[in-house]
């Protein structure tokens, strides 16, 4: 069973979420929260797998929270519920490792995948979302693009390719398709790239990439 943390302040956006994972027969929604604090108490207490937790809230708000629970020893996989209006504070929260990005009218046959998805180790990146997040990843947040480049340097020529493809927002399968080789492949690569580079989730790589052409 995948074991979910649901966190947002509004208590009818909260149960409709656990209304819709609970259909999945392989989610348990575990606890709910209603701010970022208390996000991070209940994973200490109940150990999610995943936590689906909303970008703004009043008190400690998702970002914060998403950045303490990078801290922890055992961090569970965060999926950020955003707008596109948000975007200033989302790229906040991929510098907080966090893996996943869901707009709040995600369709409720989606959700679950996504949460099977970043489960799973992977990032769940809808390319509409990652494309115009990484579009809008602009100087001030990105870090000096010569040292980017430097970074990347670690990495042979496919890995620089399959770091490319990664960058436009395309998935593992896409990535395959476009470069004639295997899924299982382009995942192997994604990981050595990201074990190279030191980073913890596609998302950092892809702002390492986006970093790096500003050159």
């Amino acid at each position: 069973m995948i074991r979910v943390l649901i966190v947002d302040d509004e208590a009818l956006v909260r149960s409709g979420l656990r209304l819709i994972l609970s259909a999945a027969e392989d989610i348990l929604v575990v606890a709910e929260a209603a701010d970022g604090a208390a996000a991070v108490a209940a994973v200490r207490r109940h150990r999610p797998d995943v936590v689906l937790m909303d970008v703004r809230m009043p008190g400690t708000d998702g970002l914060t929270a998403a950045e303490q629970l990078r801290a922890l020893p055992a961090r569970p996989h965060v999926i950020m519920l955003t707008t596109f209006d948000e975007d200033e504070y989302v790229h906040r929260a991929l510098r907080a490792g966090a893996v996943g990005f869901l707009l709040k009218d995600t369709p409720p046959t989606e959700l679950a995948g996504a949460v099977r998805t970043v489960a799973a180790g992977n990032a769940m990146l809808a390319p509409t979302v990652t494309r115009r997040l990484l579009d809008t990843f602009d100087d001030r947040y990105a870090g000096p693009a010569v040292a980017a480049s430097a970074r990347l340097d670690v990495l042979t020529d496919r890995e620089r390719e399959v770091a490319d493809e990664v960058a436009e927002g395309r998935s593992n399968a896409e990535i395959a398709r476009r470069l004639g080789t295997t899924e299982a492949t382009v995942k192997t690569h994604v990981s050595r790239i990201l074990a190279k580079l030191g980073l913890d989730n596609r998302v950092q790589a892809a702002i390492l990439v986006r970093d790096a052409a500003h050159r």
